[in-house]
């Protein structure tokens, strides 16, 4: 049993035989990582559970954008977790916030009672509240169980002040998932400066080129900017070299 979570956020079966065999230690599963992360399929969940032997936590986000949640977004994203609780998910991340940034308690507590006792984390939407002390109290109150957070910070290191005070208030009531830019060298240094630091989250991604050969490079079917002759995939050794981060720092 490991001492410290290695989380690899991937949205592909390739993705996760290539983080199972770096050493994570769990998954968070989601779609369309290239614009932060969607609800995944639930045949998607199927392929991995079926692939790799891990934990595997389904991230519950209905469209890309901000974490304000109508009615009808909020009752889909019950049903997403009703049906991917019955499908295998072992866990959930989530986040809903009220439009002065703080945290949507009753929606929150819909879901968690959804997700019917199964583990919760407490996605980046944390990184865009507007208290993050009164907001990591909340959660906890509610029984949320992690809390994702580059500190609110475009990265971890750069959040790191606000995360060593998180991960002082939790007090192990909640592991603080520490993400955002974050390999073996963010790790090393963490582990150094936060001994409480245990909880680290990251996707290891590399950019491969596309198996096309034939290329319309006139039209783009996505975001602006973004090739169509791009795939997105977790690299193993990238997830390799941060699991060795951790078990080599104390």
């Amino acid at each position: 049993m490991k001492d410290y979570i290695l989380e690899a956020c991937v949205d592909s079966v390739e993705s996760a035989l290539a983080a199972a065999r770096g050493g994570a230690t769990r998954l968070e599963l989601c779609a369309n990582l290239i614009i932060g992360g969607t609800t995944p399929t639930p045949a998607l969940l199927e392929g991995v559970r079926q692939a790799v032997d891990l934990p595997v936590r389904a991230l519950i986000r209905p469209r890309f954008g901000d974490f304000l949640y109508t009615q009808r977004e909020y009752e889909i994203m019950r049903r997403d977790i009703a049906l991917l609780a019955g499908r295998g998910a072992d866990a959930f991340v989530f986040g809903a916030l009220r439009p002065d940034g703080s945290l949507h308690r009753e929606q929150m507590a819909g879901l968690m009672e959804a997700a019917g006792g199964r583990p919760v984390t407490l996605h980046r939407a944390f990184d865009v509240c507007r208290d993050p002390v009164a907001t990591l109290d909340q959660a906890m109150e509610l029984g949320v169980g992690t809390i994702l957070t580059s500190g609110q910070a475009e990265n971890a290191w750069a959040g790191r002040e606000l995360i060593g005070q998180l991960l002082e208030r939790a007090g192990g009531r909640a592991d603080i998932l520490i993400g955002g830019g974050v390999n073996a060298g963010v790790i090393r240094d963490f582990r150094r400066a936060f001994p409480l630091a245990r909880a680290f989250h990251l996707s290891g991604k590399q950019v491969l080129d596309s198996g096309m050969t034939w290329r319309n490079e006139r039209v783009n079917m996505g975001l602006p900017g973004i090739s169509e002759f791009q795939v997105w995939r977790t690299d193993e050794g990238t997830i390799r070299a941060a699991a060795q981060a951790l078990e080599e720092t104390p």
